[in-house]
Order: structure tokens, then C-alpha cells, then sequence
């Protein structure tokens, strides 16, 4: 595995850079240095964000001295080479209808993958999904990966509207939009669940490392 490099984006970010492919180990190193990070709590550091082969350090440039922070991280890169894998986490069901009005494009996806609308659904179910990253949409989990059968790229031309709930398909990615909002994943069912709640402990009801399995309602 390739060492990880620091980059600078912008004048107040520093970004720590994995292997750029959708890989669950890949992200593990990812979510247990972000862990490490905040643990360390580093003068000056605001946020620190994991993604799927990043972790994106925030700063106050008031306050923390670039340089520093940089042989900090530097450090704790280091550090976290020799550092036990996560635990895996149990799966949490998310319930959905899928087809119909909820699930506008789940006949494109079944054409696509030249199977039923029912194989499609079964191919969505049977995985179990990681979630990558949250971005796009406050509590918007990026979650991997699709079956190839049916990772159809998203929309040429977005929608202005997808209802909250919303699940979709982005080539290799699936994801549930938390709100109502424009989007061109391919929708092919609806969660009832609230996947972001300001007034929450935990605003986001998923965190980068969590596993999802969809069960058709």
C-alpha cells in the first residue's frame, strides 16, 4: 500500500491522500486516522472530515501554525500504519418501496442490466453497503458498492426535485437523499427514515464506516 501524502487545499485545509480507489480497507485506514485525530485534538483544527480515500483536515489559520500541524499529521500517518483494523460493524436495515412512483427509474435500471425489475431489486438488496463518505447533502452517505449488473451512471440531465428519502443509483455508488433537493442518481424506490436531524447528538443517522443492507418493504 502506497504512503499516504499531505496536500494543501487552500489556505485553510490540509488534506491527507490515500490510494485513490473505492476500496473498504482503503477507507478503514481513512476513518481510524480521522479517529486518531480528533482524539489528538490539535490546536487550531476545527473539523476533521473522512471520506473514501481522504481525510480532510480543517483549520483555524489564526490559530494553528501550518507547519506544525503538518508534522503532526505527518506523525500521526505514521502512527496509524501498524494500527488494528476496525471492528466490523453490523449491518442497519434500512427499509424501502421500490418500483412505482417511488422508484421512477428502477424499469431504466432493469433495461440497463437486461434483467426484471424484480432482479433488480434483489441485486440492491443482497449487498451489504459501506458508507464511504457523507457529503453532497447534509447526511447523504455515499454508500458502496453496487452490482455491477446494475451501476448505471446517473442522469445526463438532473432532476430539479427528488423527494427526501429518495434511494438511487450512481454507477458503483447508491445512496438515500436526506431531503428534497436536485439530483441525477437513478431513483428506484423510497426510505421512510430521517437521515439528518440538526437537533440530533448525532445529526447524521449514518457515519463513514457503517455497513447498510436494504430490505424491500
Amino acid at each position: 500500500m502506497t504512503t499516504p501524502q499531505i496536500v494543501a487545499i487552500g489556505d485553510a485545509c490540509l488534506a491527507i491522500v490515500f490510494e485513490q480507489k473505492i476500496d473498504p480497507v482503503v477507507n478503514g485506514r481513512c476513518v481510524a486516522l480521522a479517529s486518531d485525530l480528533e482524539q489528538r485534538r490539535l490546536p487550531g483544527v476545527r473539523d476533521v472530515v473522512p471520506a473514501y480515500a481522504t481525510v480532510s483536515v480543517h483549520f483555524d489559520p489564526r490559530r494553528a501554525d501550518r507547519a506544525h500541524l503538518q508534522r503532526e499529521l505527518e506523525l500521526a500517518v505514521t502512527h496509524s500504519v501498524g494500527a488494528s483494523p476496525e471492528t466490523e460493524r453490523q449491518p442497519i436495515e434500512i427499509r424501502v418501496a421500490y418500483g412505482g412512483t417511488d422508484g421512477p427509474d428502477l424499469a431504466s435500471v432493469a433495461a440497463f442490466g437486461n434483467c426484471s425489475e424484480e432482479d433488480v431489486i434483489r441485486l440492491h438488496g443482497e449487498m451489504v453497503y459501506r458508507v464511504y463518505m457523507l457529503g453532497f447533502l447534509p447526511g447523504f452517505a455515499h454508500l458502496g458498492t453496487v452490482h455491477p449488473r446494475i451501476a448505471m451512471p446517473r442522469l445526463d440531465a438532473p432532476r430539479l426535485r427528488v423527494p427526501a428519502g429518495s434511494v438511487g443509483i450512481a454507477g458503483a455508488q447508491t445512496g438515500i437523499y436526506p431531503c428534497e433537493s436536485p439530483g441525477g442518481w437513478r431513483i428506484i424506490g423510497r426510505a421512510s427514515v430521517k437521515l439528518f436531524d440538526a437537533g440530533r447528538d448525532e445529526p447524521s443517522m449514518l457515519k463513514v464506516g457503517d455497513r447498510v443492507r436494504f430490505v424491500a418493504a
